[in-house]
């Protein structure tokens, strides 16, 4: 390919690579302003918990009926309409001095965040050709760990030289640029399609339609169902397994806040180091098994970490967590925009997610009593080898040579 189609081709992805690296780094900064506020304000480590809670109660919630709205409207101006809806929530939001409308907020707030990601992924599976999806996911992956380590950095400087509340700022503008930086890309919708759908009303008999082909569509796919249902496995135990992660460092390995925050860039570290050599390795990697081999590797790298006794061995397994982590999320990625269909991939991807948040609910709150009761190491090194069953599970279905055509490029299939 010359020069000149290469930069044409890659034009818009480029761009929208741009707008998702930009709202990463917002988010990091928000999310961590956010825990800061609360805790000045209120002085209590149990209510910067209850802002996760109220995250993932939010993401329950928006997960419902979200996909039924999603695939009835225009992704592009959906998109635009969401990032600048939270734009100027988060603006008003350091204007609440009360911990009831913080959280409030931070509901809504992480309800239109969560239409969000159904939306972009409807709009870059329409929009980027198949055979370009591994190399756009890995740089998207690339971007994300950036945006994990950069992201903190900025919030700590804004800290020192400023306080949250800026850092709160830096993050709306941040949704804004995004905002008008969608607003440049193409249109990939037909909107004569998108005006029949439109006009139906989101009623509980439509919802209950829409849940119906999600499950029609899982009985007669099976097999992406269950790589599905496994992936979300793993981020489920993942998820649960990272929410005692602070306490296993600082009370069972009795590091110091500086010696975790060490361990946390290690993470940072690891994530950089594998997005990189995911990028340069990608192509040449079946999607298979960047599914398979990155998810046991996450799997031992969370083993490592959870049987660990010292600094060394725990910053070794975060390390290997964080590397293994981009090639199993570029491999899932292309996996599910070349196997979900685009007109109803957000209400597939919502009702799917919900079932996930849900999990994630429950299973964190099963760790962190079962944490309570008996020693945090405990429920983490089995968590860890859960993670690792299902992964080698995950594998074996990845590598089976008469599943090889649910991970080729559809331009492959077509051939």
């Amino acid at each position: 390919m010359s020069m000149n189609k290469l930069l044409e081709a890659w034009r818009y992805p480029a761009i929208l690579l741009f707008s998702i690296g930009v709202s990463s780094v917002g988010s990091w900064i928000y999310f961590i302003a956010l825990n800061l506020i609360v805790l000045n304000l209120t002085g209590s480590a149990i209510a910067v918990s209850g802002l996760y809670i109220v995250r993932a109660s939010s993401t329950l919630f928006a997960s419902f009926w979200s996909g039924s709205l999603i695939d009835r409207l225009n992704k592009k101006y959906l998109m635009i309409v969401l990032n600048l809806f939270e734009s100027l929530l988060i603006v008003t939001l350091p204007f609440f001095s009360t911990l009831t409308w913080i959280y409030f907020m931070v509901f809504v707030i992480t309800m239109a965040s969560s239409m969000y990601h159904p939306t972009s992924m409807t709009y870059i599976t329409k929009l980027i050709p198949p055979e370009q999806r591994k190399r756009f996911n890995s740089l998207r992956s690339f971007l994300d760990s950036g945006a994990f380590i950069t992201g903190p950095a900025i919030a700590g400087l804004l800290f020192t030289i400023g306080s949250p509340h800026m850092a709160i700022y830096l993050n709306a503008i941040a949704l804004f640029l995004s905002a008008c930086i969608t607003f440049g890309m193409p249109n990939v919708e037909a909107n004569q399609q998108l005006a029949s759908k439109a006009d139906e009303k989101i009623s509980y008999k439509v919802l209950f339609s829409d849940w119906k082909l999600v499950i029609r569509f899982s009985l007669k796919n099976p097999y992406i169902m269950v790589i599905y249902i496994l992936f979300s496995a793993m981020i489920v135990m993942m998820t649960a397994t990272d929410s005692l992660e602070a306490a296993f460092a600082t009370q069972i390995l009795s590091l110091s806040e500086g010696e975790y925050g060490v361990l946390v860039g290690i993470a940072g570290a690891g994530l950089l180091v594998g997005s990189l050599m995911n990028i340069a390795i990608v192509e040449k990697v079946p999607t298979a098994w960047l599914i398979g081999m990155g998810s046991l590797i996450t799997a031992l790298g969370y083993i490592t970490f959870t049987s660990s006794y010292t600094f060394l061995i725990a910053s070794f397994g975060c390390f290997i967590v964080s590397f293994a982590t981009a090639f199993a999320n570029t491999g899932f990625h292309t996996f599910y925009q070349n196997n979900i269909p685009v007109d109803s991939m957000g209400r597939i991807g919502s009702i799917y997610g919900f079932v996930e948040a849900l999990f994630i609910i429950i299973i964190t709150a099963i760790f962190g009593i079962a944490a309570e009761i008996t020693s945090i190491r405990y429920v983490i090194v089995p968590s860890a080898i859960i993670m690792f069953v299902v992964a080698t599970i995950l594998l074996i279905l990845n590598i089976q040579p008469s599943k090889a055509r649910f991970y080729r490029n559809i331009s492959e299939l077509n051939e």
